[in-house]
């Protein structure tokens, strides 16, 4: 994963700890209130209460975002620490977090090749990134290398889309590649966040000239490939 990435989602995170911690009660008293909420609702008033509520709430989704950005980070080690790591998110995390969380640690960025044909200033930009970094640039990865689609390609949905054939997934309304990498994964047993974002590249790979430039695009009724994986 990216250094400079984690470091700034870990400033991000102490940010928003320092801006709870002007905006919000003290743990301490939102934690009184919520043990004896009808001696506060008397003494002080029902708004009282329901600040303290709702600063006790707002900490407690820090603390889970902020485990689910440590055990992302951890999922992505390797051997028995990086299992771990990966058996507990998927039980504290639903897929959609689990997603967005390895987005913003840059999960499995280092995992993947580059694709020949990207583009020079995505490349030189990746390459600044991890100089300043002190990593040779020969091992520079740009975050979402670019797959250029053959020229006849085309994105949009045909009028009759052809049959799937064994293996294949016809995309539905509300799809998207990592859902569909973390279902395929899901049926050879445990996986951790740094295979599904290996197989969500493996698929666009193998689906370029129907997905298009953009991995995030998904039509419905397209027909997706499943690619070779390891």
């Amino acid at each position: 994963m990216s250094t400079r990435r984690l470091i700034g989602t870990a400033i991000g995170m102490a940010v928003i700890a320092g801006v709870l911690t002007v905006l919000t009660p003290s743990l301490p008293d939102a934690w009184t209130a919520f043990r004896h909420p009808q001696a506060l609702a008397d003494s002080a008033g029902p708004d009282v209460l329901v600040l303290h509520m709702a600063g006790l709430l707002a900490w407690l989704a820090w603390a889970w975002g902020a485990l689910g950005l440590f055990l992302t980070a951890g999922a992505a080690l390797p051997g028995l620490s990086g299992r771990v790591a990966s058996g507990a998110l998927r039980r504290l995390l639903p897929a959609g977090a689990r997603r967005a969380a390895a987005v913003a640690l840059g999960v499995g960025l280092g995992i993947v090749p580059p694709v020949l044909g990207a583009p020079a200033g995505i490349v030189a930009h990746a390459a600044a990134e991890d100089a300043a970094s002190g990593i040779p640039a020969a091992d520079a990865v740009p975050d979402w290398p670019v797959i250029s689609p053959p020229a006849t390609a085309a994105s949009e949905v045909p009028d009759w889309p052809r049959a799937p054939v064994a293996g294949e997934h016809v995309v539905l309304r509300g799809d998207c590649l990592w859902e569909i990498a973390e279902r395929r994964l899901a049926h050879d047993g445990p996986y951790t966040t740094a295979e599904v974002a290996t197989a969500v590249h493996a698929w666009w790979q193998a689906n370029a000239d129907v997905i298009g430039p953009d991995p995030d695009r998904l039509l419905p009724g397209q027909v997706l490939r499943p690619p070779a994986l390891p």
